[in-house]
C-alpha cells in the first residue's frame, strides 16, 4: 500500500478538511468523499465541487509539467477532453454507497 504525504499546509492549519481520498484497488477506483461539507457551510455543493475539481486538474497539469516538461495548458486541455469523453461514455461503472 502506498499512501501520499499530507501537504505541509494541512499540518499547519488546524482547520484543514479532507475532501476526497482516492485509491486504485482490486483493479478499480475506490474513494471516500466529504459530501455535504460545503452545503452545511451555506454554499452550493455542486458548484463548490466543480471549483475544487478544477483546482485539482490544474495541480495535476502543473505537476506533469514539472515532472515531464509538458506544457500545463496542453495537459489541462487533454485532461478536459478525456474527462468529457469519460463522463459521456464511462469505461467502468461507479458503484458503491455513501454513508451519512
Amino acid at each position: 500500500m502506498r499512501k501520499l504525504l499530507n501537504p505541509p499546509a494541512v499540518e499547519r492549519d488546524g482547520n484543514s478538511i479532507q475532501m476526497i481520498s482516492g485509491w486504485i484497488a482490486e483493479q478499480g477506483l475506490h474513494c471516500t468523499l466529504n459530501i455535504g461539507m460545503w452545503q452545511s457551510a451555506g454554499h452550493d455543493e455542486p458548484k463548490a465541487w466543480g471549483i475544487f475539481l478544477a483546482d485539482v486538474i490544474r495541480h495535476v497539469a502543473n505537476a506533469i509539467e514539472e515532472h515531464e516538461g509538458s506544457a500545463s495548458h496542453l495537459t489541462t486541455e487533454n485532461i478536459l477532453k478525456l474527462l468529457s469523453a469519460e463522463l459521456k461514455m464511462p469505461t467502468s461503472d461507479s458503484v458503491g454507497y455513501f454513508p451519512s
